[in-house]
Order: structure tokens, then sequence, then C-alpha cells
């Protein structure tokens, strides 16, 4: 069954552009999981501009499906995850002057360092998914390096400008699945996935779990956290 890991990140963004206390992202996480959110994704990010170390470590006390912790392979952070110690670490690249994370990581080009990475926190018993674009030499690449998971990067399918293109980018979403579960990798997708884009993502084969954000904040902004996940869900059945 498709689930769905909600991302918190733009809660703490609103809080971090007034330096204040609310809203607070460990509230928002409860209201998630009471709105039906099966996961909590959250990315701590070497510049802190939005989730805070203090953050991650009250979401670990306190969710109650399962926290995913967002990251880039540095020595910092992985000694944080093995501190805190996550339901799964998920590694992304990560760049300074970035808007939003805006690809996947290369796997194949940095394997040495990456495998090693993935050692680390699983030889913690914390599984690692690996943020990579749906490209058979990554996801390969990522079988080696016996990561439990990956995560597809859906930003091209849900930025193409038109429905040739869509269609293309999520049948390379599709292959990149069926490679993936070949390989015995288990597989999630997200970034840019929206109400209105979800559903043909939610019905690939062998899907696992959905991790969205940005979409659920900014409509939790007019009509509350909960009912902006509920909604989420129908929209992954295409009820919405």
């Amino acid at each position: 069954m498709l689930t769905l890991g909600v991302n918190i990140d733009h809660v703490a963004t609103i809080r971090q552009a007034r330096r204040t206390v609310e809203p607070d992202p460990i509230a928002a996480a409860v209201l998630a999981e009471l709105g039906g959110a099966n996961g909590i994704t959250a990315h701590l990010r070497e510049d802190r501009r939005h989730i805070q170390d203090r953050d991650v470590r009250l979401l670990r006390e306190t969710v109650r499906t399962h926290l995913n912790l967002e990251m880039a392979a540095t020595e910092e952070m992985v000694a944080i995850a093995l501190d805190i110690k996550p339901d799964y670490v998920t590694l992304v690249p990560e760049k300074r002057e970035e808007v939003t994370t805006e690809g996947g990581l290369d796997i194949a080009g940095n394997f040495d360092r990456l495998k090693e990475v993935v050692d680390q926190l699983q030889s913690a018993n914390i599984p690692v998914s690996l943020f990579i674009d749906a490209q058979e030499t990554q996801i390969q690449a990522s079988g080696n390096t016996n990561a439990k998971f990956i995560e597809l990067h859906t930003g091209k399918y849900a930025d193409a400008p038109n429905i040739t293109v869509r269609q293309q980018e999520l049948e390379a979403l599709r292959q990149g699945c069926e490679q993936a579960l070949n390989l015995g990798l288990r597989v999630n997708a997200g970034h840019g996935l929206t109400y209105q884009n979800v559903y043909p993502v939610a019905c690939l084969p062998g899907m696992e779990e959905l991790n969205i954000g940005h979409t659920i904040v900014s409509r939790a902004v007019l009509v509350g956290m909960e009912r902006a996940v509920r909604e989420m869900k129908l929209a992954m059945r295409g009820e919405f």
C-alpha cells in the first residue's frame, strides 16, 4: 500500500523568516500524523536555513509513525544521524545557493564516499535511501552501495512544460522503479509533487512512499495541516 511522508521543512521556513518560535514544525508533524501521514520527513541542511538541530531531536522524541532525516553525506550530518537515530536517512545533494534540491545524487561519480556513508549508517541499524534521478547508471550504482531504498527525483516530471514531456518523464520513472525493484531496492519518490500531478506517480507499480512537502504546507496555510494531509491522501488515490 502506497504511503505518504510529509516533509515539514517549510513550516520551519516560515518560522525562520522572523527568527521566532512559531509556527513550530514539531506541532505541524503531530497534526500531519493526525491527518493520516504515514511518516515525517525533515531536511537538516548545512546552513540550517529552515530545520534546526533542536527540531530533529524533538521530532525523534515525538514522531509516532517514522522519521526520515534528509541530509548531505557529510561527516557532521553522519554524526548527527548516528546520535539521533532516525528511522531512516535519505542522502541528498546540497548546494548553499540553491532554493531547493535541484537534482539527484551522482552515486556513480561519488561511489566510494557514498558507499562508506551507507555502510556507516546501516551498520548502526539506520536504513539508507539515496535520492537520485531515474537514470539506469545511477540506479545500478545505488544497488551496488547496498542501500535499502532509493527515492526517485520527480522534479523533471513535475516541471515538464507540456503533456508530451510529462509522459516521457513518467515513463522514465516507471522504468526506474522497475529496474530498482529488480535489484532488490525499495522505491520512494518525491520533489515537486502537487495535488494536481501526484496521481500518475502514485500509480507506478512498486512505489512504496511519496515524500511531499511544499504543496501540503502551502495548502495547510489556508485550510490547516490535518485537512491538507487528508486531501493529499485523497489525491494519491485520484479522488481529490
